[in-house]
C-alpha cells in the first residue's frame, strides 16, 4: 500500500509536537503533504515557529509549513499559555528554526492540494481549532467530497470540558468553525477527551522516551515533563494525557481504538455550554450519525508504537 496522504493542521503545543513527530517518523504509512498552522494554544506567530522547530528536530526541514488563520471565525482568540507555557513549546531548549515558512496561505494550500489530488486521496488531520478547515470549506465547497476523511482531536462526552465545565479547548476556541466541519458531510473520526485522557505519560513511559538517548527522545521527555505539571494539579492523574498523538496513532493503527458512529452537534449559542460537543452516545435521538466518536484505546500498545517510532528519528 502506498503511504496515506495527509495534511496536519495544528497549533503546537507539546502534544501537537509529538503528534507531528509520530507522523514524520512513519513515512512508509504517512506522506505529510504539508503542515498548516492555526492560532490556538498560542497565537499564530508562535504556532508557525513551533511547527518549524519540530520539523527541524525531526531532521526534516524540507517539510512545508504554512501560516493560516490568526483568529477564530466569530470571536476573539482564546489561548492556553497556562497549559503550554509562554512559547507553547516550553520544556526543552530548542534552537530557533531556520527553515522557511511557505508564502502561500494555509487555507489556499488546503484547497489547492485537495483539488490537485484524486478525490478521496487526502486526509485532513486537525489537532487544534478548526478555523482553517472551516474556512477552506466555506471558500471552496467543492472540496468537501474530495476529502477522504477528517481525523481530529476535539470535544468530549463523559469527560465533558477542560476549558469550561462543558467544552473541550479546541472546539471552544472556534465553535462556529467546528459546526461547519461537523455539518460538512465529510467522514469524521473524533478523538475526544474521553479517549485522550487514557493516554497518560506515566513516569515509566516518559523514562522510555528519555532512554532513547536521542535529541527527539530527550526533547519529548522534557516536553511531557513540563506539560504534566498542569494535568497533575488539575486532575490528580498519574501523568499528562497526550491528546493529539491519538490522531496520528489512529492513522497508523486504527485497531488500537474503538468507538461508535453517532451524531455530534456543536453548541454555539448557550453562554453556559458554548463549544460543547453534544454527542448522542446512547443514540437517544433520530439525528443521523455524522462522526466516529472514539471512546477507548489500548494505551500500552499506543505508547509502544509511539516509542518505537520516535526511536527512528
Amino acid at each position: 500500500m502506498p503511504p496515506r496522504k495527509i495534511i496536519i493542521d495544528t497549533d503546537p503545543g507539546q502534544d501537537d509536537a509529538v503528534a507531528i513527530l509520530l507522523a514524520l517518523s512513519s513515512p512508509d504509512e504517512l506522506e505529510v503533504l504539508g503542515i498548516t498552522c492555526v492560532a490556538g494554544n498560542v497565537p499564530l506567530p508562535l504556532t508557525t515557529r513551533n511547527a518549524r522547530i519540530v520539523c527541524e528536530l525531526a531532521g526534516m526541514p524540507e517539510t512545508r509549513v504554512f501560516a493560516g488563520c490568526d483568529r477564530p471565525l466569530g470571536r476573539d482568540l482564546v489561548t492556553a499559555e497556562h497549559v503550554h507555557g509562554k512559547t507553547g513549546l516550553d520544556g526543552p531548549t530548542l534552537p530557533e528554526p531556520t527553515m522557511p515558512l511557505q508564502d502561500q496561505h494555509a487555507v489556499d494550500f488546503i484547497i489547492d492540494t485537495l483539488r490537485a489530488h484524486p478525490e478521496g486521496s487526502v486526509t485532513l488531520c486537525p489537532l487544534g481549532p478548526l478555523t482553517n478547515i472551516a474556512t477552506a470549506l466555506q471558500r471552496a465547497p467543492d472540496i468537501a467530497p474530495r476529502i477522504a476523511e477528517i481525523v481530529l482531536m476535539g470535544g468530549a462526552y463523559f469527560e465533558v470540558g477542560n476549558i469550561t465545565p462543558t467544552a473541550e479547548f479546541n472546539i471552544y476556541v472556534d465553535p462556529e468553525a467546528a459546526e461547519i466541519v461537523f455539518r460538512s458531510g465529510v467522514p469524521l473520526v473524533v478523538m475526544p477527551l474521553d479517549v485522550t485522557h487514557k493516554t497518560l505519560v506515566t513516569k515509566t513511559r516518559n523514562e522510555a522516551f528519555r532512554a532513547l538517548g536521542t535529541r527527539v527522545g530527550i526533547a519529548v521527555a522534557q516536553m511531557t515533563d513540563f506539560f504534566e505539571r498542569f494535568d497533575l494539579q488539575k486532575y490528580g492523574s498519574e501523568g499528562a494525557p497526550l491528546h493529539d498523538p491519538c490522531v496520528t496513532a489512529y492513522l497508523l493503527a486504527p485497531h488500537l481504538f474503538s468507538g461508535r458512529h453517532i451524531n455530534v452537534e456543536i453548541e454555539t449559542q448557550s453562554a453556559l455550554c458554548r463549544g460543547m460537543t453534544v454527542a448522542d452516545w446512547w443514540r437517544v435521538t433520530d439525528r443521523k450519525a455524522n462522526a466516529l466518536f472514539i471512546g477507548d484505546l489500548d494505551a500500552d500498545h499506543f505508547f509502544k508504537l509511539l516509542t518505537e517510532r520516535l526511536a527512528r528519528l
